[in-house]
């Protein structure tokens, strides 16, 4: 070896070059083994003195088989089946190439498996196409689809993330509405009526405003709780209250499933995608395209978006650089401003939740008006939350810019306060209502709150219709006919604010479940309302708004969408454990409320009591059992496994995501490694040309001076 060494690299400058018995391929054959040792990977790789892992870190660089083979003394086995190499070729990320190549490894591993083994994984691979081409058909059924298309190709990713958000609410509340009608309107429809029951009918005393208001023929219909009654179905475990019980706790169960669901799901993609996953200047510009767009003007702000990201990038460098540079007195200024300006926009929350403890208190006492001076009154409440809600934001964001933070800090820091103030108002409102419904002459103080909440759902939409044919069109008129006059100049551009409008549909989409018990076709009243601002809102994008010239990361992200509306679950959640406490609480009180399902005296622990005294007594044990503190214990221990399980594999993903993050950095610095070796080998091989041609040019005189001389005939 050390002989061939030796004449691989001499340089032949006679004649005896061109008589070398070394051929060119043993030359390229040597290089390439030589070429292979010296790769960075493959150095990387010795130190650890461990085979097994040379071998599973150099099978991605020397073209490993598919995933479910392993390498053993050398040759091809087949180990555990993976689910990859069951998967149809065009599923498979490969170059066309490396397809045809796993196209003829299965080839030659079918005449190897026998005929039943080849049938079930060909059965297999034309399942999973069935299926999705299934998928394909049915995501091209789902509504709106073209709009969405047009959407994201005129306004991006982000904008129609709140029209996905939007038409999945309208999803979950149709789901709502079914099952309410399986355990609360059917049931009673059918069986609700007794001998004492009068029909409804719209009265004399009814009017018009009643159905904005709640009152006269709404109060008395089935939208309210004092509609449903026990009526004819009275049985021990299936009676009216019972399954207006399981109805609603139904309802909050499965809306707590879809929505966690879908909120680890978007984390996961966010978490692999996020902080941990660095995107350098190269992949913004050469991977940032959306090949969605059709429109050239669609375009055109696409480059502008790549271009402002990464001018939001440097500014965030720049940031980062002159935050690092500060001094400390600079930063004890800094600190006490940011403390001052906290304490400012507590004290606004403060007042604001002032505010609307004055409205409720007034709504409520409302008496002796009439006309639009009462219907003023009574929507105070939702008149007052919904201008907050208008203001503050603006106020936040201005107040932002005062904070010294970066251009993603601000934005973050107005939504944070904005989902606060939101939520908060509309807890604060819950807080007022429950003690001051409960003092109310009403005849029912269910009925009393959830007129409330349907005042509150009412509202919220005439101020979505109001907002864009009021305000937004007439903007958009005012700068088409006068472009250059000082009030279009002072507005400027309508945008379409993402988080604002998220923050609505959460809101009232929240207001939706507190009211839910109160009032049961609130989620039939909104998925009417939801399924208008739809086409409220895309006549809004798509007539009266321009695209953004800057956008923040976290708009094209559904996760703080999902997350948002999980803490208003919670909230409602929360509001009607209350109101079953209360009624716990209230057994003896004689002001107890005596309509619909849990009229009479009875209350969600009767009914369920009862229920449980009529089952046997195996039944009876278990139930015991399972409500016991002695099942507290095992529910614990298996809550721990689960947890602990997925912990452990939340740790393996991230060791193999690390892993195959290494990888690639020891791939390019193989390429890098290779392409430096072909130039070298390239500058010699020109080097060698140059000295053969010179030696060529020296021997050739001599040799044309030995030839014989021509002498003429």
């Amino acid at each position: 070896m050390e002989e061939n060494n030796t004449v691989n690299f001499k340089r032949l400058l006679s004649d005896e070059s061109t008589q070398s018995t070394l051929s060119l391929d043993s030359d390229y054959e040597y290089y390439q083994t030589e070429i292979f040792d010296q790769l960075p990977s493959i150095q990387a790789c010795r130190p650890e003195q461990n085979r097994q892992g040379v071998l599973e870190v150099c099978e991605v660089y020397q073209g490993s088989p598919e995933p479910g083979e392993k390498l053993i003394n050398g040759h091809l086995s087949r180990g555990p089946r993976d689910k990859l190499s069951m998967q149809p070729l065009r599923n498979l990320a490969m170059c066309i190439q490396a397809k045809r190549d796993t196209r003829d490894r299965r080839k030659m591993q079918i005449r190897n498996i026998g005929f039943w083994e080849s049938w079930r994984r060909g059965q297999s691979i034309n399942r999973k196409r069935v299926w999705a081409q299934m998928g394909g058909t049915l995501s091209s059924l789902l509504p709106w689809q073209h709009t969405l298309h047009t959407i994201e190709g005129r306004f991006g990713v982000g904008v129609k993330a709140y029209f996905v958000f939007l038409r999945y609410l309208i999803y979950l509340n149709l789901i709502n509405c079914a099952l309410i009608w399986g355990f609360i309107l059917g049931p009673t429809t059918f069986y609700g009526w007794s001998n004492s029951s009068e029909p409804l009918k719209f009265g004399s005393n009814d009017s018009v405003l009643d159905f904005f208001l709640g009152s006269g023929y709404l109060d008395r219909s089935p939208v309210f709780f004092g509609y449903y009654t026990r009526g004819s179905l009275n049985l021990p475990c299936l009676n009216t209250p019972l399954l207006y019980l399981v109805g609603i706790i139904t309802i909050f169960f499965l809306s707590l499933i879809m929505v966690v669901r879908r909120t680890t799901v978007g984390y996961k993609h966010t978490w692999m995608l996020g902080k941990r996953y660095s995107m350098n200047v190269s992949y913004k510009i050469f991977c940032g395209w959306d090949f969605n767009i059709q429109d050239p003007d669609a375009a055109t702000l696409k480059h502008s978006f790549i271009r402002n990201d990464l001018k939001l990038f440097l500014e965030e460098q720049s940031f980062s650089l002159r935050e690092s540079q500060r001094t400390l007195r600079q930063r004890v200024r800094l600190y006490l401003l940011r403390f001052i300006l906290n304490v400012l926009v507590l004290s606004l929350l403060g007042g604001s939740f002032c505010l609307i403890y004055f409205a409720t208190k007034t709504s409520l006492n409302e008496s002796g008006h009439y006309g639009l001076v009462s219907l003023f009154l009574q929507y105070l409440p939702p008149i007052t939350i919904t201008s907050l809600n208008l203001v503050f934001p603006y106020i936040f964001h201005k107040i932002s810019s005062f904070e010294d933070y970066s251009f993603t800090m601000q934005v973050n820091a107005t939504l944070v306060r904005s989902i606060f103030l939101k939520l908060a108002s509309l807890g604060i409102y819950l807080f007022f209502l429950f003690p001051t419904a409960g003092h109310q002459q009403h005849w029912c103080r269910e009925n009393q709150f959830g007129r409330e909440m349907y005042k509150l759902c009412i509202f919220n939409f005439l101020n979505t219709f109001c907002n864009a044919f009021l305000v937004g069109y007439p903007r958009k008129l005012l700068r088409e006919k006068y472009p250059t006059s000082l009030l279009t100049r002072l507005l400027g551009k309508q945008h379409f604010p993402i988080t604002l409008y998220v923050l609505d549909l959460v809101y009232s989409q929240t207001g939706s479940w507190v009211g839910m018990y109160y009032c049961p076709l609130l989620p039939l009243i909104g998925t009417v309302t939801l399924v208008a601002t739809f086409y409220i809102k895309k006549f809004t994008v798509l007539q009266c708004c321009v695209a953004e010239h800057r956008m923040f990361r976290a708009s094209t992200s559904s996760v703080l969408f999902h997350f948002m509306l999980l803490l208003g679950l919670l909230m409602a959640a929360t509001t009607v454990g209350f109101e079953f406490y209360q009624q716990d609480g209230t057994l003896n009180n004689i002001d107890m409320s005596s309509c619909g399902p849990f009229g009479n005296g009875e209350t969600v622990f009767n009914v369920t009591g009862v229920c449980v005294k009529s089952l046997p007594s195996l039944a009876q044990s278990t139930l015991r059992y399972l409500s016991s503190e002695a099942f507290a214990l095992p529910l614990i221990l298996a809550e721990i496994i689960i947890l602990t399980s997925y912990v452990s594999r939340g740790r393996a993903n991230q060791k193999a995501i690390e892993r195959l993050k290494d990888m690639l950095i020891m791939s390019s610095s193989d390429k890098r490694f290779l392409v430096k070796q072909h130039t070298t080998m390239l500058r010699r091989k020109k080097e060698t040309r140059k000295v053969r041609s010179a030696a060529i040019g020296e021997d050739a005189p001599p040799q044309l001076l030995e030839r014989p001389p021509l002498h003429a005939n």
